[in-house]
């Protein structure tokens, strides 16, 4: 459960507090001595106050038997005490002055229901008591930027970075502590939060976003519980040209109502939420060296001016390996300009034709200042956003550091295989000029890593220019819940300005075999059918006056074999349309993140090839056109295999226009589809449309 969103004079009071009560320090304790030998570390002891009733001295220091026996109060507590305890330690501590709990101890919510409610006790007694709560059942945060640790995250170090860590889970936020020990990567700082019985990680992300010694946030989570705080947040973050980079965990499938529809089928909760983050610019990874590593990169880099990556090494073998991977992940190589070829001859002519990735070879070992030289030019070049130097010799570093710290755009130093800046190889490493430079461990973790904000770069700089989602349109005249019929879905769309095949809505066989020359398809027009093939509503491809009659006969005859017979309003007649392509284009309400688009290859492949891009909306013109260009299906469109290529931009026009509708309709509509919308060149129409309610 949680409360209201926490406010930024909240989460001040919570994550930079003044002073701090350890309650339930104890020397027997591993939490509390990690944690106070942090705050030693750090500077802090003497703002630390240990609470034990029991035992005068705790950690080498005097303690005080309770929060309300310290001098002038504290402003924050860290409670460690078993769970039967903690709310007299909150009472205590609020009494004391405190404005802020940070609660490691279990027994709540994570437990079942019984859990459940002494957690909901315990927020009980925090708003009472006007204390905002962290976790419990976590391991707390440190604060690198002010020099506190009211946790128990062995590996931290005090000196501050420019990334910060929120983690849902306390244990792998450990591990990432020791893991950035090893390899150079300094925090801002790092929260966890447990089971968010107040403050999500929603809510530390918005305020660290703002935080300005954060140039970027590292978020493991395994569940979004705010998902306005979080869109607010990364959206803030893109204006001040920071990065989020997520580890998500865990998936679910949306509830059995979205299978009312082909779409409900193809929106999956962790599929929407992918889909958010990448429409978002959020940075998805799927492993914790990568979290870290690309947030390191991204927090020392910011966004690029131009999305290529250019890299040096002394072994060939690397550069091929960094041009193989990196054609698999996306990572744009460019070739690089003739005045940079023109440059690089001068420096490394005898080594051959100057290309990307640049292979020094071994030259770079009898020449200390060559990768050096070469890194300069290569900055130089205008489609180059960022160089990485792998494999650089020792005496090379202090070069290749001075020849970085001068470029217009910023680099990274990578090892050539897993290194980490530990033991005496590391030891040499930093002495010989590595301190300050943005490390990456192995040349597998740098091609991930560069990729990743390679990725993001580009989307940052479009995002900043791109124009503003449409608004929805004015609601229609229609009333929510009430069903429609295909007839009237038709009409619906017909008004927002999505085109749709002719059709004459026939009440008797005469008026159907008049309708159109040529074939036909004929369909039970009935706001209680929805999947109208499955009773025999539907014929295709029927010709001639007599097979029309007798086919109109057969599909008004399909919903007597429902019970009770449904209400027929008559049977649509429309022209077949054959070649191009048939698209679904739908609308599902998720219940986390409103209104969902689905695009994709639709007909009777919809749910074989499951070849589908999911926006949430409102989508701009551009997200929908890169949506359509993500499609496998995507050369069909562009024409391939004598499909005429479609009219792109009439068709992300009409997907708008589906979209818009979707808006319109507000939070009543559970799914609007189209499917299949037929393209053919220029000709885009839907042939079919279906629209329910929440609720139904």
């Amino acid at each position: 459960m949680t409360t209201a969103a926490a406010s930024r004079r909240d989460l001040d009071a919570l994550l930079r507090p003044k002073s701090v009560a350890f309650v339930g320090a104890s020397d027997k304790s591993t939490f509390s001595t990690i944690a106070y030998d942090l705050q030693r570390r750090f500077g802090a002891a003497d703002r630390t106050f240990l609470i034990n009733p029991n035992k005068p001295v705790v950690h080498g220091q005097a303690t005080y038997p309770s929060v309300a026996d310290v001098p002038g109060g504290v402003d924050c507590a860290f409670v460690m005490v078993p769970q039967r305890a903690v709310l007299e330690s909150i009472e205590q501590a609020a009494a004391a002055g405190a404005r802020a709990a940070v609660v490691l101890s279990a027994g709540y919510a994570e437990t079942g229901p019984e859990g459940a409610k002494r957690q909901a006790e315990l927020v009980a007694v925090c708003e009472r008591n006007d204390l905002v709560l962290l976790g419990p059942n976590h391991l707390g945060f440190a604060n690198m930027v002010d020099g506190l640790a009211v946790c128990s995250l062995p590996g931290l170090t005090p000196r501050p970075g420019p990334l910060a860590v929120v983690s849902q889970s306390g244990a792998l936020a450990g591990t990432m502590s020791l893991f950035a020990a090893d390899h150079g990567i300094e925090f801002s700082f790092v929260v966890t939060t447990g089971n968010e019985a107040m403050v999500t990680a929603e809510d530390v992300l918005a305020y660290l976003v703002e935080d300005e010694t954060t140039r970027a946030v590292a978020v493991f989570a395994e569940a979004i519980r705010r998902p306005d705080v979080f869109l607010g947040a990364v959206r803030r973050a893109r204006a001040l040209g920071k990065a989020v980079v997520m580890l998500k965990a865990g998936s679910s499938e949306l509830s059995a109502r979205t299978a009312v529809a082909h779409t409900g089928a193809l929106v999956g909760d962790d599929a929407v939420v992918d889909a958010v983050l990448r429409q978002e610019g959020v940075i998805r990874v799927g492993h914790l060296e990568e979290l870290l590593l690309t947030g390191h990169l991204a927090a020392r880099t910011g966004p690029w001016t131009a999305p290529g990556v250019a890299v040096v090494s002394i072994s060939g073998g690397a550069c091929d390996i960094v041009a193989d991977q990196g054609e698999k992940l996306g990572l744009p190589l460019p070739s690089l300009a003739p005045e940079t070829e023109a440059r690089l001859g001068t420096v490394v002519s005898e080594l051959g034709h100057a290309q990307n990735p640049l292979d020094v070879t071994g030259a770079a070992l009898m020449d200390h200042a060559l990768m050096g030289r070469v890194v300069s030019i290569l900055a130089e070049d205008p489609q180059v956003g960022m160089v990485l130097a792998v494999g650089v010799p020792d005496p090379s570093l202090p070069r290749v550091r001075a020849a970085l710290d001068a470029a217009s755009v910023p680099g990274a130093v990578a090892a050539t295989i897993e290194q980490a800046l530990t033991g005496p190889r590391g030891r040499a490493t930093l002495d010989a000029g590595m301190s300050g430079l943005t490390y990456l461990p192995s040349t597998r973790d740098a091609v991930h890593a560069t990729a990743a904000v390679s990725r993001w770069s580009a989307w940052y700089a479009t995002a900043r220019a791109d124009a503003p989602a449409p608004a929805a349109p004015p609601r229609p005249a229609v009333r929510p819940g009430v069903p429609l019929s295909e007839h009237g879905v038709r009409t619906l769309l017909a008004v927002a300005g999505v085109p749709v095949v002719p059709g004459v809505l026939a009440t008797s066989a005469d008026q159907a075999a008049d309708a159109f020359d040529g074939p036909v398809a004929l369909k039970i027009v009935s706001p209680d059918v929805q999947h109208k093939t499955d009773i025999g509503g539907v014929r295709l491809g029927v010709a001639g006056p007599d097979a029309i009659r007798a086919a109109y006969a057969q599909v008004l005859a399909s919903v007597d074999v429902l019970d009770p017979r449904p209400a027929v309003e008559g049977v649509l007649v429309t022209p077949m349309r054959s070649g191009g392509l048939e698209l679904l284009v739908g609308v599902v309400r998720d219940d986390q993140w409103g209104p969902i688009l689905a695009i994709g290859l639709g007909g009777v492949f919809v749910e074989v090839l499951r070849d589908t891009a999911l926006l949430r909306l409102p989508a701009t013109a551009r997200e929908i056109a890169e949506a359509l260009a993500s499609l496998r299906a995507a050369p069909l469109l562009r024409g391939a295999r004598g499909v005429p290529p479609a009219d792109l931009d009439r068709l992300v026009e009409v997907i708008l226009a589906i979209g818009g509708l979707a808006l319109s309709l507000g939070d009543d509509l559970a799914e609007l589809e189209v499917n299949p919308l037929h393209v053919h060149g220029s000709t885009i129409e839907a042939l079919d449309g279906l629209l329910t309610w929440r609720g139904r």
